[in-house]
Parts: C-alpha cells; structure tokens; sequence
C-alpha cells in the first residue's frame, strides 16, 4: 500500500461509539495507513541515525472497555518495544494530527535525560523551531507552543514527577489540506524529524 494522506473518514473514526467499533475502524482505516508511512519514516531514520530504528504500531491491547481517544506510530531503536526508550510518534486524535519526539513517564531514565536537557537549553532552543508545540502528557490533545514554554520549569516537572512526560513536535489539525497529500505529508514528517534528530541524540549523551 502507498501513503495517500489521512481523510476526514480517518478522523470520524474516534466519534465511533463502542471499544470493538472504534478498534475495527482503526484496524481497518488507520493502521494500513501507519504501516506504509512507517515503513517508509523507519527507514529514514535508520539512515538519519546510522542505526537500525523498528516501526511499532498501537494495538490498545489492555483496553477492555472504553475505546481509544487516539492511536499512533512509533518508531524506536528496539525492536520489542518503544515506550521505555526516546521514540518518534505520529498519530491522530479526532481533530488533529500529532508529530512526536516523545519522552514519555514508561521511560527508565528520564531523570537523566531531563537533567542533560536542564544543562543544555541552549542548545534545545537552536534546535527547536519556535512554531513547535510541547505536550507534558501525552494523554492529553492540548500542546503549548515552544516559544511561550517555560522550558526550565517543564523540564524539572519532567524530572521530578513520575508520570511527567515531553513531547516535542508538531500538530497538524485536521482540516489542513497537507494531510490529503499523502506525499507532502511525508516529507512534513520526515522534516520534523530530521529537525528535532538533534533533541534525540542529546537524550543518549
């Protein structure tokens, strides 16, 4: 299958009623799209980085009642697994598009990481454009914008408390003409990836 973008019937997926409603929809509309685009984005990666990255895809396994409010790709350089290791996420909540370089709580060292980024801020801010968006949970569809964080304070939130997450990236909501593109929303993702490759490698410093 080639990437063809993501429509609004992709979107009415998560206004399904019902857990075994809304997973077949996402087994059937969405992860067919996840598996050809992360196909694609792993293997830019591995080449970005010099290292075999592995594509993962959300099974929502542990649900038993509600449904999902989102699902996602990850990319990661396990191959069992992506939350206990800095990832690349892209996935969809009903209104937007998210595009991740994700820190999240499952992550065995994130107080390390967080300390090497409280003494690199400088480099985070070169790095980070400041029209990208900050989530501190990813359970969560709201973002700040890099440029209004206090980055200081996120990042010792991010340290200190246990399910404290940072995500950094971008939304694309879901009335933006780009996600029907398949391939200009790829080349997005792969420039938002190859932008925040910077943050990810400072994570393993």
């Amino acid at each position: 299958m080639t990437f063809t973008g993501f429509t609004k019937h992709d979107f009415d997926t998560f206004r399904l009623d019902g857990l075994d409603e809304r997973m077949t929809a996402i087994q059937n509309r969405i992860q067919p799209k996840f598996s050809a685009l992360g196909s694609e984005l792993k293997d830019d990666l591995s080449a970005m980085l010099g290292q075999e990255m592995f594509l993962h895809i959300a099974r929502h396994a542990r649900r038993k009642v509600n449904p999902p409010n989102d699902t996602w790709l990850a990319i990661a350089n396990n191959k069992r697994g992506y939350k206990q290791h800095p990832h690349f996420q892209v996935g969809l909540f009903d209104d937007h598009v998210f595009i991740w370089l994700a820190f999240i709580y499952e992550l065995p060292g994130k107080k390390e990481i967080a300390q090497t980024f409280l003494k690199q801020t400088d480099q985070l801010n070169a790095s980070v454009p400041d029209h990208y968006v900050v989530s501190l949970d990813h359970l969560k569809k709201a973002a700040e914008s890099w440029d209004s964080l206090d980055l200081e304070a996120a990042l010792e939130r991010f340290r200190d408390v246990k399910k404290a997450e940072f995500l950094i990236g971008r939304h694309i909501q879901a009335d933006d003409p780009v996600l029907k593109d398949g391939d200009a929303f790829y080349q997005l993702v792969k420039e938002t990836f190859e932008t925040l490759l910077p943050v990810y490698q400072l994570a393993y410093r």
